[in-house]
This record gives structure tokens, sequence and C-alpha cells, in this order.
């Protein structure tokens, strides 16, 4: 029964989280130094290879994870009140980061294939986005408004 195991499932949710929030701030600032200070073929080279593995080894399992077990939390009995405004307002903050992930998933393919389609400071501002997202998760499960 997942009540049993619900410390365990959420010290791995919080686990996932991070990891992938982490991958969330990360890529967006290799995107700027990938437009704004690569130079020659070897530097931005480099660049790509950390954004791929960077998505591909750490974000896309971590957003996964924290998915799944997310859900698992979500399952049992008397975790999660559908009533209380701050679970839909999480679930919004959760879509969204979703959303911006896979918006760097296609950007990190606008880089590699045809170059930058925005600009450093732009790909800077984005950088905030996940913060943003992260206030708004936080402060809906801690302060439950």
């Amino acid at each position: 029964m997942l009540t049993d195991w619900y410390l365990w499932i959420k010290a791995f949710h919080i686990m996932a989280v991070i990891a992938w929030m982490a991958g969330l701030f990360y890529l967006p600032r290799l995107f700027v130094y990938h437009v704004e200070r690569a130079e020659g073929p070897e530097p931005s080279a480099t660049l790509a290879v950390m954004e791929v593995k960077l998505l591909r080894v750490i974000m896309n399992p971590a957003m996964i994870a924290s998915w799944l077990l997310g859900l698992m939390l979500v399952a049992i009995p008397g975790v999660v009140d559908f009533g209380a405004p701050w679970v839909w307002l999480k679930f919004v903050g959760i879509v969204s980061m979703t959303w911006f992930h896979m918006w760097l998933a296609r950007h990190r393919r606008f880089l590699a294939e045809d170059g930058p389609v925005l600009t450093g400071r732009q790909y800077r501002l984005m950088n905030e986005v996940p913060t943003v997202l992260m206030v708004l998760i936080v402060l809906s499960v801690v302060v439950k408004f």
C-alpha cells in the first residue's frame, strides 16, 4: 500500500524536484554562454555537449521522476485536498514548469541546428522563469493559500 511508503515517496520526490530545478536553472545559463561567448567551433561544441547531457541525463529523468512520484503522492488518501486552491495553484506551476522544460529542449535543438533564435539577454531573462515558478509552487504548498 502506498500509505506505508509515503515518507520514502515524498523524500525521493523532493530529490527529483531538486535535480530538475537545478537543470532548469542551469540550462538557460548555458544558452547565454553559447550565444554570447562561444567563439570558434570548439567552445560551441563543448557547450552543445553540455546542453544535451544536462537535458537528457539529468533533467528529463528528474522531470519524469518528479511527475511519477508526485502522482503517487496524490494517489495516497488524505495527502491532497482537491477542494483547496493551493493544490490547483501548484498544479498550474508544475504544468508551467513542464512547458518551460519543453521550451528549453526546443531551444537546445535550435542552437544545435540553426543557431540562436534569441539573444543572450533574452536567454538571461528566461533564466528567471524557473525562479518565479519555484516561488509560486513552494509558497502554495507551504503556506497553502
